[in-house]
């Protein structure tokens, strides 16, 4: 939820009611089914105005501030609506239509490879050494140039996409 007007009503509400932040944090616990209510911290972050108040609460919080005051829900907060134009799956779906990410055809250093692989740099020099103590063998793409290591892109991913199937 969201508090209307950077909070103003919730404060002329504790005005008229005679409330201060830690007699309202009391009241929310009289209301709160679970005896629990709002603590004095989280009840002056929801109605202050200073730089530490916040604009947005859980709904739940919302609706024991607005209880212990006895008021009503809307006119102290508006619901706060969220149009999420990504998904925040932390897995990729497989979805039809979606674009494959194109392989850079260059050979790429270790900080290249572990932009592209979404990886930090540390995880990369495991995966070397692991998979050169299991088999004796440089790690997938793994290409010396002078002193530096490179990377082909496409070796690298085909050598990951075996390593999970065997796994």
């Amino acid at each position: 939820m969201r508090r209307l007007d950077k909070g103003a009503p919730l404060r002329a509400a504790m005005k008229a009611a005679g409330l201060d932040i830690p007699r309202l944090a009391a009241k929310t616990k009289d209301v709160d089914p679970t005896g629990e209510g709002l603590s004095r911290a989280m009840v002056g972050f929801i109605v202050g105005s200073g730089k530490t108040a916040r604009e947005e609460c859980s709904d739940r919080a919302a609706e024991l501030i607005a209880a212990a005051l006895n008021r009503e829900l809307d006119a102290l907060f508006a619901a706060t609506v969220f149009t999420l134009t990504e998904s925040t799956s932390t897995r990729r779906s497989k979805t039809e239509g979606q674009r494959k990410q194109e392989l850079p055809e260059q050979l790429m250093d270790q900080k290249e490879l572990a932009r592209f692989l979404r990886k930090s740099l540390s995880w990369i020099d495991k995966q070397i050494q692991d998979w050169a103590r299991d088999h004796e063998d440089d790690w997938p793409g793994l290409i010396y140039v002078g002193r530096s290591r490179r990377f082909d892109p496409h070796a690298v991913l085909a050598g990951l996409q075996r390593q999970r199937t065997a796994a």
